[in-house]
């Protein structure tokens, strides 16, 4: 028997076949809506369960509207909150439905059971009907005054859902003052929190267009509202306690006394379980110390073992995040982490992104007294089976080198290297090496022997060949075999992809030519000829000035060409200090961990900028919400 096609298939139980098993459904709600007989009540549930499974999955049930409302006089609280779910769903799409539930919900919200008063005013002040916004008054005013600590929680959040679905009623009705009074007085924590969160979103948007609602928000920021809030910080979910310290962040005490009475008082949350938590906490002490040099160092040893708890404890994502804060920290004062190195080796277990970020938290403490230890790990790294933590670690063994510590020893470590005969290994040795002939030439004469027995056939990369040519030009005077080299990589011109190894060749071969004319003569030639006749422009442009100069006059292509140098002191960082003293000021947010300002954020969240790298690699992360 042929098997059933696609169209032929039944459906699956849990989906209706078609519009008769949604009449059918209609049909058993309106025989249940009145009824009391035992067992009706398993039955709604049964039936309200088999309904927001179909609207789960996206199938229309709003032609149930009326008889789910119908169904909803119960006192069952699990019927009631599967109705709020269905009804808060379809009065977005079908407002004139949400019409239909007005009388349920106003009833639900005088109800004795505070569960089902705090449910019914979420859903009501849910429904974002703008026509509806006159039947939200009342009960948002009678379940902030409700005895019932829950309602008064939902209601702190429905004061800001009525102002985004209409500002002005919210601020003539006095909700905002409502809530600053139980800002300061509720006896609930999650109240104040809740109070707290619905004030400062509703006084930052109304800040724009009014100067009373500016001075209010800078009445949160004053000392009453501010102490009230931090002495009864220990009450406080970690949620509220990280809005709390957020909030803190932006008072400005008086004087310097304020300053280590707030961060006495705070002192136990550098303890805290939760990362966000300590981190707020963190960005707190920082921004109270800035101006204050002594302190602020002080605070960088306080806050140094808690972090390094944080990276050792608990998830990747979470290691990642803190490792980010760290790498922050590191950069502004290198010498206080120097001694904790050994927290930042990598774990076997530790995923690539978190084992990247510990390379560079090595490179970064890496002084006199630890790089022989540093050094020694990232060796053995270079091993991994991961190519791209292999990598990263031999370009941190370089990126140590250039910090001018211990540089004899390192030299002698990227050497041995090339002994490993590993592509990738060898590549990312020879364009180290080439930056460190350009900090160091006096190491040439070590580098260049070992460089020299480096086959160009075995680097495929075109970086690492660039930089090999490089070598080649620059130290053929070193290199017995350099002119025949180049000559055989002009012979395989065009077989050679890269631009810029064919720019590299046309240099090299003319600075070999200053050298030793007599063997490089024939290859300068044929370099020059292939450049010519190349379809890039800038390698077509640079064979003609070539050209040109030595028509012109050798002596002075040579002074143009293959002038005399002098070591690089300083190679140019990724990221100015600029850059990262903004970055610093943005602690405890999303700029640490892509490494990018606020508003750089938003260009690439609408596609303005280019994507960095820590950005695309930040995208596989589970991201922890501060």
């Amino acid at each position: 028997m042929a098997p059933q096609t696609q169209s032929q298939r039944l459906p699956p139980p849990s989906q209706p076949s078609g519009k008769g098993e949604v009449g059918e459904l209609k049909m058993q709600l309106r025989q249940l809506a009145g009824s009391r007989a035992p067992g009706v009540e398993d039955l709604k549930r049964e039936l309200y369960k088999k309904v927001i499974s179909y609207m789960t999955v996206g199938i229309d049930v709003s032609s149930l509207f009326s008889e789910m409302v119908m169904c909803s006089a119960t006192s069952d609280i699990v019927l009631k909150k599967m109705c709020y779910l269905y009804v808060g769903n379809y009065a977005r799409v079908h407002p004139d439905l949400a019409l239909l539930t007005i009388n349920f919900l106003l009833k639900d919200c005088q109800d004795d059971d505070p569960m089902i008063r705090g449910l019914a005013l979420r859903s009501l002040c849910s429904l974002s009907v703008k026509n509806l916004v006159e039947y939200l008054v009342g009960p948002l005013r009678a379940g902030l005054q409700d005895s019932n600590s829950y309602v008064r929680t939902v209601a702190a959040i429905g004061v800001l859902k009525l102002y985004h679905i209409s500002p002005t009623t919210c601020t003539e009705s006095d909700f905002p003052v409502a809530l600053k009074a139980l800002l300061l007085h509720d006896p609930d924590a999650q109240v104040v929190a809740n109070c707290l969160s619905s004030l400062q979103e509703i006084l930052t948007l109304e800040g724009n267009s009014s100067e009373e609602a500016s001075k209010e928000k800078e009445l949160l920021l004053s000392k009453p509202v501010i102490y009230a809030l931090l002495n009864r910080i220990r009450e406080f979910s970690e949620w509220a306690q990280c809005l709390i310290l957020d909030l803190v962040v932006k008072y400005i005490p008086s004087e310097s006394s304020e300053i280590f009475d707030i961060m006495n008082l705070l002192e136990d949350r550098l303890q805290h379980a939760n990362s966000a938590v300590v981190l707020a906490t963190i960005n707190l002490f920082l921004h109270l110390t800035i101006s204050m040099a002594d302190v602020h160092q002080q605070v960088y040893e306080r806050i140094k073992a808690p972090l390094l708890t944080l990276v050792s404890s608990g998830s990747p994502e979470q290691s990642y995040a803190v490792l980010s804060h760290l790498h922050l920290l590191v950069t502004r004062a290198p010498i206080l982490f120097s001694s904790d190195y050994k927290h930042f080796y990598c774990r076997y277990s530790d995923p690539s992104y978190v084992k990247k970020l510990k390379l560079e938290m090595l490179t970064a403490v890496a002084n006199e007294s630890n790089t022989y230890d540093i050094v020694t790990e990232l060796s053995e790294y270079a091993a991994n089976v991961d190519v791209a933590i292999a990598r990263e670690s031999v370009r941190a063994v370089g990126q140590i080198a250039l910090q001018q510590y211990d540089v004899n020893a390192i030299v002698d470590r990227l050497l041995q290297f090339l002994e490993m005969e590993k592509d990738y290994i060898t590549a990312e040795t020879l364009v180290l090496v080439k930056d460190l002939l350009r900090k160091y030439p006096q190491w040439s004469h070590d580098c260049i022997a070992v460089v020299g027995n480096v086959s160009s056939s075995n680097v495929p990369e075109p970086k690492a060949k660039a930089a090999l040519v490089w070598m080649l030009g620059e130290y053929s005077q070193d290199m017995l075999d350099a002119p025949y080299v180049l000559e055989s990589l002009i012979d395989s011109w065009d077989e050679e992809d890269s631009a810029e190894v064919r720019l590299h060749l046309l240099t090299a071969v003319t600075k070999c030519f200053f050298k030793r004319p007599p063997e490089t003569q024939k290859a300068l030639g044929a370099a020059l000829a292939a450049g010519l006749a190349d379809a890039h422009q800038d390698v077509h442009d640079r064979a003609l000035f070539y050209y040109r100069l030595l028509q012109h006059d050798v002596s002075i292509a040579e002074r143009v060409i293959n002038p005399p140098k002098q070591a690089v002191s300083v190679f140019a960082d990724t990221q100015n200090s600029e850059v990262k003293d903004r970055i610093f000021d943005e602690f405890n947010s999303l700029s640490v961990i892509y490494r990018e300002k606020i508003w750089a954020l938003w260009l690439l969240q609408q596609d303005l900028l280019p994507m960095p790298s820590q950005v695309k690699e930040s995208k596989q992360l589970t991201m922890i919400c501060y």
